[in-house]
């Protein structure tokens, strides 16, 4: 029977691993996995991580089932974290997911029952693995505008017209901060506008949020989900805890849905529920223990927003340096974009056959597309980094 199978498209982004791992030189560099790495290239765990788990430890008292919605004190935490006091009582209802790409899965069920009719809408670019995992019985996707390849920057205009053209027979994918692939954002008060199109068009919004905290700070990555909270009647929101808090095999996230009202919020987390024991049934709960105690002690909270902070603001000096060195060895301000964007990711502009060329000549990984990890780059490593990609795309 298997003889009639064949073999899947391997993924752009694990595709790199082996062959990475496999390459001897020793100044290679791993530019493509989307983890956050430390000045030396090693994906370290937090140090409040470790406490936490420490106190896990010693205070656990049963490995029991959680429950379908999993751990509710981690779901509260969560909804304090990505709404703050913007979510509307009694609207709001979270359930913890196994990773953001559970809580995507579980939501584009959830929407498939909702609207049936319904087309899924994603930015060019996206994360590559967004249509398959809302890919889900005969929902159609198509796309909407987003980056500018020219300008380096969020084509808002093209954006905006695109989306007065939906309906309510529309979901549309926003990237709430540091946009996967492109890392251009948009402006608070373009938010405002889409926030606003969505109101009047009757579109569903369907955030995906990976990165809180990554960006500009853990307030400020927030804005565009509270303030489509204050404004619109419905939406969905995912939410992964991997890179915040730096727990990517765990499989920490969470599935939000803001209902009209309270009884159909009520009715959408019961479906949600009964969407999950179709498919994993029970999520794992070390992860998200783990957060629940550091949210809920002052301290532990205190700490990793410190740490936090610390490797938003390595990321934002990286953008910074990089730009200037890009400046100074190609004498144009072609590649000052990296210094606006913000969070992990930036696309640097380069052909599939100029991204083989410097794996090839240079041990440089990145995706075929040009996307880097902004995370995976050393200090040490930028100025050589930079002189490769000028070397390639000469």
């Amino acid at each position: 029977m298997f003889e009639s199978l064949s073999s899947p498209k391997p993924d752009a982004i694990l595709a790199q691993m082996a062959p990475f791992k496999d390459d001897p030189r020793a100044d290679k560099m791993n530019l493509g996995i989307g983890v956050y790495m430390d000045d030396k290239g090693k994906t370290i765990i937090p140090g409040v991580v470790k406490l936490a788990e420490q106190l896990l430890l010693d205070s656990e008292e049963s490995k029991t089932y959680v429950g379908l919605a999993g751990n509710l004190s981690y779901n509260e935490a969560m909804k304090e974290i990505v709404f703050a006091d913007s979510a509307p009582e009694g609207r709001v209802y979270g359930m913890q997911a196994p990773g953001g790409s559970g809580a995507l899965s579980v939501l584009a069920k959830l929407m498939e029952r909702m609207r049936p009719n319904a087309k899924i809408w994603l930015s060019t670019p996206t994360w590559p693995n967004h249509a398959a995992l809302l890919s889900t019985g005969n929902i159609e996707i198509g796309e909407y505008p987003y980056f500018d390849p020219e300008t380096c920057s969020v084509d808002f205009p093209a954006m905006a017209a695109k989306l007065r053209t939906m309906g309510p027979d529309d979901v549309v994918i926003l990237h709430g901060c540091c946009h996967n692939p492109t890392g251009a954002n948009l402006t608070n008060e373009q938010w405002d506008e889409v926030a606003e199109i969505v109101k009047e068009t009757g579109l569903l919004p369907f955030f995906d949020i990976a990165y809180q905290g990554f960006g500009d700070g853990l307030d400020e990555d927030a804005y565009s989900v509270r303030k489509f909270a204050s404004t619109v009647d419905e939406m969905l929101v995912a939410v992964s805890c991997s890179k915040n808090f730096g727990i990517y095999r765990d499989r920490v996230g969470c599935a939000f849905a803001m209902g009209a009202n309270a009884e159909t919020a009520s009715i959408a987390y019961a479906n949600m529920q009964n969407i999950a024991r179709g498919i994993y049934s029970m999520p794992p709960d070390h992860g998200a223990s783990v957060v629940s105690i550091i949210w809920n002690d002052d301290a532990l909270k205190a700490q990793w927003k410190s740490e936090l902070a610390v490797m938003s603001n390595r990321m934002t000096s990286l953008r910074t340096k990089l730009a200037d060195s890009f400046r100074e060895q190609s004498g144009t301000n072609k590649f000052d974009f990296i210094g606006v964007h913000r969070g992990m990711f930036s696309l640097l502009g380069l052909t599939p056959e100029q991204v083989d060329k410097i794996k090839k000549d240079h041990g440089i990984y990145m995706i075929s597309d040009s996307r880097i990890n902004v995370a995976g780059v050393q200090e040490a490593n930028i100025e050589r980094l930079v002189k490769a990609v000028l070397a390639v795309s000469a």
